[in-house]
């Protein structure tokens, strides 16, 4: 058995066992976690494991269009990585650039609709005008999504939410009552997208890190030891049959 397959068995305990139903999640999202370990285990800088990382992107961004995956929601760059080493959140944002400049003609060719999700505003002038344009020049396309999380952190984006919702109520434009669930979701940077069905975290750590906390109060989640960049198509695939034993009764029987 290989390592990934390995991993998803862990996650599935029990449930292992039973058969895949051959439904395939219409939205994914992956926390992809592991390049700067996968670098240290190889004697390599850092920058050598996010580097590897984009690859793993490239990779699987075209595995989840063929598996038939409408959206996939990749967090790449979280609110709080701003604390890490100025040298190291400059060398991201290089490889950003790097991969909207070379992967963008695919997503053109492939009818693939980029997305972002987050507050990306904060990076710098001509990196916000690169992502732009990648969105604009993608924005009529009618195949799957895929959804970039750029400075994004689920409390950050409910908060702006509720504040939205309440200036409105404020203002006398909507009722206290009409803030429903509904209300709120159609404030999120995630409207418009299917619901969310799979929540991926590779490098073995088992937590959600504010990454769509609202979104993923009825996904799937499943965890693998696989570090991101070795986190490839066959990975994919398990952790796609991991969603299709699972039986989901969204709080019934």
């Amino acid at each position: 058995m290989s390592p990934p397959a390995a991993s998803a068995q862990v996650a599935l305990g029990s449930l292992a066992a039973v058969p895949d139903t051959g439904a395939v999640p219409r939205h994914v999202a992956i926390i992809m976690d592991g390049n700067g370990r996968w670098a240290k285990r190889r004697l390599l800088p850092r920058f050598a494991g996010h580097k590897a990382g984009v690859d793993t992107v490239r990779r699987i961004t075209r595995a989840a269009r063929a598996l038939g995956i409408e959206a996939l929601t990749l967090y790449a760059f979280s609110s709080e990585n701003w604390r890490r080493p100025e040298a190291e959140v400059s060398d991201l944002m290089g490889l950003l650039r790097l991969f909207i400049r070379n992967d963008l003609a695919e997503l053109v060719a492939d009818n693939v609709r980029l997305r972002i999700i987050g507050d990306y505003r904060r990076f710098s002038a001509d990196l916000v005008a690169l992502i732009d344009d990648a969105v604009a020049r993608t924005a009529s396309n009618t195949g799957p999504t895929l959804v970039i999380a750029l400075n994004y952190g689920a409390q950050a984006e409910l908060v702006a939410a509720a504040q939205r919702l309440a200036a409105r109520a404020a203002a006398g434009e909507i009722a206290p009552e009409a803030i429903t669930a509904e209300a709120i979701e159609a404030e999120l940077d995630t409207h418009g997208l299917p619901p969310l069905d799979l929540v991926i975290r590779t490098s073995g750590e088992q937590r959600l890190s504010n990454f769509l906390l609202w979104q993923a109060a009825y996904a799937e989640l499943l965890f693998v030891d696989t570090l991101w960049p070795d986190f490839d198509e066959a990975a994919l695939g398990e952790a796609v049959a991991a969603f299709g034993r699972r039986q989901r009764r969204f709080g019934g029987l």
